[in-house]
């Protein structure tokens, strides 16, 4: 399986265990220096910084996604791509959904042991209005 295609599956298996709440397997899946950028928000840095963001909200809301790749590209062991992403995000309890859309660019950095993982991530989605 070449560069592109081991990104492309680790996008899918991605937005899979985060549906799921799978911090377990979603931590393996990102460097240890992650960098997280959210528009109106400080950096998230770190593994820790995101199991600590994720676990605020585990287990109280159900997440369903619908993710199109627009590129990937790579060169040695650095690669990006940048997707078209819509989230909704349903209180398990009832209530209103928030549904949030946009575009997504991430920086994938191969490992020592030849694996990809997010490096660098610019959430770009906002609201959608209803």
């Amino acid at each position: 399986m070449n560069d592109e295609q081991q990104i492309r599956e680790l996008i899918t298996t991605w937005l899979r265990v985060t549906a799921e709440g799978d911090i377990n397997q979603i931590l393996p899946l990102m460097t240890d220096d992650v960098v997280f950028l959210v528009a109106g928000q400080p950096p998230m840095r770190g593994r820790e910084a995101f199991a600590a963001s994720f676990a605020g909200w585990q287990g109280k809301f159900s997440l369903e996604t619908d993710c199109e790749i627009q590129e990937i590209q790579v060169s040695g062991n650095l690669a990006y791509s940048w997707t078209r992403l819509s989230v909704t995000m349903t209180p398990v309890g009832g209530g209103p959904a928030n549904r949030r859309s946009g575009t997504t660019l991430t920086v994938w950095r191969k490992n020592a042991d030849g694996a990809w993982q997010i490096f660098r991530d610019a959430n770009l989605l906002a609201p959608e209005s209803d």
